[in-house]
């Protein structure tokens, strides 16, 4: 603060010299809240201290009911905004706002004024507005006498109206250029993606619209280094190349650039992936100031190629393991068949026993199938009423359920044959249970009943072969057949919980 004596109390002094002034002056907080007035503010406005100090400024004086108060406060409080957000002297040249005045009578009535004022901020050693201060010209007879003289050329007119026409021009010209830079402000914070600007060489948050303020989880960040606003940023390069593009002057340009924010208070980082470009500011000389960021949030898109990418893999794995399993068993079927037609009746019939279980998982979106429904499958055409099914709901993983579903239409086709369901009172019961549920293991009982009286073969057929084959190498299980001659019995048991990768 400046001295204005070199004795005495210097707070008093100040006091006293703003009192004092014949100028009317009123001081603001930042939120627009009356602080002080001077005497000379209270004389022209017919206010006391105790009616307005600590009131919002437009609470305290509202230029009254007229059709144009609403305008007349607009010009007043957007030039304090100004003066305030700018840090910069606004002045309005003229501005019409009435004033409350008591009547004779004890009625309040509004008086129609005229006044030009200066908006100057004052800050604190940080570079903070701490006040406003309003200074504040009652110029309404100078304006009528103006008004009544109008077309006579007099030294009023050229002198007195030729200063206040040019003060007219240039608060009209600071009106539309306040339109403009609304306008554009509207635009930054209205826009589609994200952008903000960032100032000085530690990238100082100036401006920044909703979407970036999404993309932050509505963080604080005005007024801070981005070092301090997103220290979660460390290590992952984003310091490095704002620097550069301050450093160098050369724009940065990001595609799908992976980032770990933390979107939400006290939660884990979260990975978003951005499409943006950083532009250099710079001022009349050329040097850079600050850098401007704009970009779009492309997580969503990112996750759906690589979900994409991954489906086809899968498909593409998909696809070669039907063939290597459709190759087994047109090679194996043709071994056990010399004549053609019985090839391919056998043939065909495993072919339709693999696409149901494809129609299963399809259902599913290729998530699994229940054992229950694989069993059904494969059983119904033999009649449901001779086929018990027994055990508790089972979800199976794509890889295992292809494997059994192969497994259970070889037992069920011979069972046809040559087993119990050739026969007329001829039954089969499958029951199957889960346990070490810490380890899951899955185990099936296929027992054939009141059939024929069973004959263990004379060679291994291709059935027994892809049973064998499929339990104890595709699903990394154990199993039996026994061929006692009161029925056929299998029996398997398969991990539940590995890790498949067919």
């Amino acid at each position: 603060m400046k001295e204005l004596s070199k004795s005495g109390d210097l707070r008093v002094d100040l006091a006293d010299a703003f009192d004092a002034s014949p100028n009317p002056y009123v001081l603001l907080t930042p939120d627009l809240r009356i602080a002080g007035l001077n005497q000379a503010y209270l004389d022209a406005t017919a206010s006391t201290r105790e009616t307005t100090i600590g009131r919002d400024l437009f609470a305290a004086f509202n230029s009254g009911p007229g059709e144009d108060a609403p305008e007349n406060v607009r010009q007043v409080k957007a030039s304090l905004e100004r003066a305030r957000d700018t840090r910069q002297r606004d002045h309005l040249a003229m501005v019409r706002f009435s004033i409350a005045r008591a009547q004779t009578d004890g009625a309040t009535a509004f008086e129609d004024r005229v006044w030009s004022a200066t908006h100057t901020p004052i800050l604190d050693d940080a570079g903070e507005v701490v006040f406003l201060l309003q200074h504040t010209v009652d110029i309404t007879e100078l304006q009528q006498l103006r008004e009544s003289r109008r077309g006579e050329t007099d030294e009023l007119d050229s002198m007195g109206g030729a200063v206040l026409g040019r003060a007219r021009a240039v608060q009209a010209d600071n009106q539309r250029l306040s339109d403009e830079r609304n306008q554009l402000t509207d635009m930054f914070m209205q826009a589609p993606g994200f952008v903000t600007l960032l100032t000085g060489p530690t990238h100082i948050f100036q401006m920044h619209n909703a979407a970036y303020a999404q993309l932050i989880g509505h963080r604080d960040i005005a007024g801070k280094p981005i070092r301090d606003a997103l220290p979660e940023l460390a290590g992952q390069g984003y310091y490095e190349f704002l620097d550069n593009v301050y450093t160098t002057g050369e724009p940065y340009e990001g595609r799908a650039s992976r980032v770990q924010l933390q979107r939400t208070p006290d939660a884990p980082l979260e990975t978003v992936y951005l499409d943006f470009i950083c532009q250099p500011i710079r001022d009349a000389a050329g040097a850079v100031t600050g850098i401007f960021v704009q970009g779009h949030d492309v997580t969503n898109n990112v996750v759906a190629a690589e979900r994409q990418k991954l489906m086809i893999d899968e498909l593409n794995h998909r696809v070669k393991n039907t063939l290597a399993t459709v190759q087994s068993i047109a090679m194996q079927t043709a071994r056990s068949h010399d004549d053609p037609r019985t090839f391919a009746e056998s043939f065909q019939a495993r072919l339709l026993a693999l696409s149901h279980t494809h129609d299963l998982l399809t259902r599913s979106h290729w998530e699994g199938a229940l054992l229950l429904d694989i069993l059904q499958h494969e059983t119904d055409a033999h009649g449901a009423h001779r086929v018990t099914l027994n055990g508790p709901r089972i979800e199976l993983e794509p890889a295992a359920a292809l494997s059994l579903g192969m497994i259970f239409h070889e037992l069920a086709t011979n069972a046809a044959k040559y087993g119990a369901l050739s026969a007329p009172d001829g039954r089969v019961m499958v029951d199957w249970s889960v346990a070490d549920l810490t380890d899951r293991r899955l185990t099936v009982s296929w027992h054939e009943i009141d059939g024929p009286v069973v004959t263990p073969p004379e060679r291994r057929g291709f059935g027994s072969r892809l049973i064998e084959r499929n339990v104890r190498h595709d699903l990394a299980g154990d199993v039996e057949l026994d061929y006692a001659p009161q029925g056929f019995r299998a029996e398997f048991s398969i991990p539940l919980d590995r890790d498949r990768t067919s």
